[in-house]
């Protein structure tokens, strides 16, 4: 792919060189990982068949595959050297041999996958073969002094799949061929939540299994997946569960994670929520994004630089959008005061951590209110300020993230008793165990809620208009609550149209207009937010220098309101 770092031929050590470099002058050992994908790869990307130990194809991409030869082994082994001859040029100083995640050398080591009949399948010895000729060549070509390491899919969660224990036989036969550290990790092409784990997969989801290894093999062991927070990794190390801890998206949410752990200011960390914007963001747009940390990707066009020129700045809205606006324009230097409506700060925010699989967007909302006290920025709860307070206060730039309103489509009886808006629903405190619930709209808004609802015993249904639920969600993310979905027995009713709402029921029609009716004692309107951009409006129109951000513009997430802010923020 385009996307992707290439190693496979000499012309590319130059700039791969730079790569090393670079990670070398920040003081870091620099190390590569190199793979091939066998058959986790499209036939358009390629141009042809991609290969596979055996006729099967990959679960996720599907479409026929070419199961390689002997020859055709041996020369993927001797391109394997060839590669490492290569980073070892380019300055690295380790490499790790990728052997997990559903990609050629975990297709071999896995009966998932791996259906041959010759010497490299049929039992764990021989399905090991592959791996083992790639780790001996490479040793051959790097020398007995340069470090190697192995990444494995300890656990695939599929039928045949590779188990912790056959795992541990596999490692005790690959690492007498030379490795010096093995890197525990998990999943395969059918099971992605176990290689990106989503909110739904507890901290450190993968530690067990590392432990195990680690109590049957004499090299060190790294171990991976969902380690957000050192304090977490330390505990890990000092209970001697593994050796190395690895971190992948935590460092995208805060690149100084490990300078912030060090000096001892854990509350400046930014930690990974486990969203999956970052993976969202490479397949959707082919770029990087990060929900946390919008100069993620960023990091040319958002230079925080202090300001010359403090100036008088107002914010009003304390959601994600707003704080984030606020912490950085104060930490630029400028003079900053926020107003909030409403008794406490977090906007949607709170609402949005109240799903039980939501907890930890609660880290997020942490970090922006210790960062806004960190700066001083003024806070006023319980104001909503008017555009007359506004004027005489005279503030130079005025930022407005007042967010928005849950949109009620107008439908007979909307105005009754038993419909809630999402807020609504979420405040309330109360369990509603037996209720039958109809949720209007089966955005991720409303999936999610389903999900939450059906998780605390009620019986819910979702009406949905277009043909698909939940479109907009991350993939990984999307399976877990499709799966909860139908886990809890949640009713989809997709192509169907809500026509009256009354105490008791819902009168509804399919797509041919079958009309019928179910019982209802809530309806949770999940139909989208309409922007509140009034008070935008009105200062524009007095020539008062403005800015607008987040839902106020058009309803959306909240990454997109931290990046706005970052961006309004970096530039006044």
């Amino acid at each position: 792919s385009n996307h992707q770092a290439r190693i496979y031929d000499d012309r590319f050590i130059k700039d791969i060189s730079r790569a090393a470099a670079v990670i070398k002058n920040e003081g870091c050992i620099p190390a590569i990982q190199i793979h091939h994908a066998g058959r986790q790869v499209p036939s358009r990307v390629i141009n042809r068949k991609p290969f596979a130990p055996s006729h099967l194809p990959c679960p996720s991409i599907k479409g026929e595959v070419e199961p390689l030869s002997i020859k055709g082994i041996e020369k993927i082994i001797t391109q394997f050297g060839d590669a490492a001859e290569r980073a070892k040029a380019a300055g690295f100083e380790l490499i790790e041999i990728h052997g997990a995640h559903g990609y050629l050398i975990n297709q071999f080591l896995s009966g998932f996958s791996n259906v041959r009949e010759d010497e490299y399948g049929g039992t764990t010895e021989r399905r090991s073969r592959f791996a083992r000729e790639i780790i001996r060549e490479l040793r051959k070509r790097v020398g007995p002094d340069f470090p190697l390491s192995f990444k494995i899919s300890a656990q695939e969660f599929v039928p045949n799949g590779l188990t912790t224990e056959e795992s541990i036989e596999i490692l005790k036969l690959l690492i007498p061929e030379g490795l010096d550290v093995i890197q525990v990790s998990a999943g395969n092409d059918a099971t992605p939540e176990w290689i990106c784990q989503s909110m739904f997969m507890k901290q450190a989801c993968l530690v067990e299994s590392a432990a195990q290894i680690k109590s049957t093999i004499a090299i060190p062991v790294m171990v991976v997946g969902r380690i957000n927070d050192p304090e977490i990794a330390d505990e890990i190390i000092k209970e001697k569960k593994a050796d190395l801890i690895c971190i992948g998206r935590g460092l995208l949410a805060d690149p100084e994670l490990p300078k912030k752990a060090k000096a001892g200011r854990l509350e400046d960390i930014r930690k990974c929520i486990a969203c999956n914007t970052c993976m969202q963001s490479i397949f959707r747009n082919g770029k990087i994004e990060c929900l946390v940390n919008p100069t993620l990707g960023r990091e040319k066009e958002l230079i925080l630089k202090t300001t010359d020129k403090p100036k008088k700045v107002l914010v009003v809205g304390g959601g994600p959008g707003g704080l984030n606006a606020a912490h950085i324009a104060s930490k630029r230097g400028h003079f900053v005061d926020l107003y909030e409506k409403n008794n406490q700060l977090g906007g949607q925010l709170l609402f949005g951590i109240k799903p039980y699989f939501k907890k930890e967007l609660s880290l997020l909302l942490e970090y922006l209110l210790i960062q806004i006290k960190k700066e001083n920025v003024n806070c006023h709860l319980d104001h909503e300020i008017t555009l007359e307070e506004i004027i005489n206060l005279n503030p130079d730039v005025v930022i407005v993230a007042t967010g928005s309103k849950p949109f009620m489509p107008p439908i007979q009886g909307i105005d009754s008793q038993i419909v809630l808006t999402v807020p609504e629903i979420l405040n309330m405190a109360v369990a509603l165990s037996v209720e039958n619930i109809v949720i209007l709209g089966g955005g991720s808004t409303g999936c999610e809620i389903a999900l939450d609802l059906s998780h605390k015993g009620c019986n819910v249904t979702i009406v949905e208009q277009l043909p698909g639920i939940g479109t907009q969600i991350e993939a990984v993310t999307k399976k877990m609550i499709i799966k909860g979905l139908k886990e809890n027995r949640v009713k989809i009713l997709t192509e169907h149209t809500l026509l009256e709402i009354t105490a008791d029921r819902v009168y509804l029609a399919d797509k041919n207009n079958n009309q019928f009716s179910i019982e209802c004692d809530k309806l949770v309107v999940s139909a989208g937010n309409k922007p509140d951009n009034k008070l935008f409006n009105d200062l524009k129109n007095k020539g008062i220098e403005v800015y607008l951000l987040g839902d106020c513009i058009q309803a959306r997430g909240a990454k997109e309101a931290i990046y706005e802010a970052a961006l309004i923020s970096s530039k006044i």
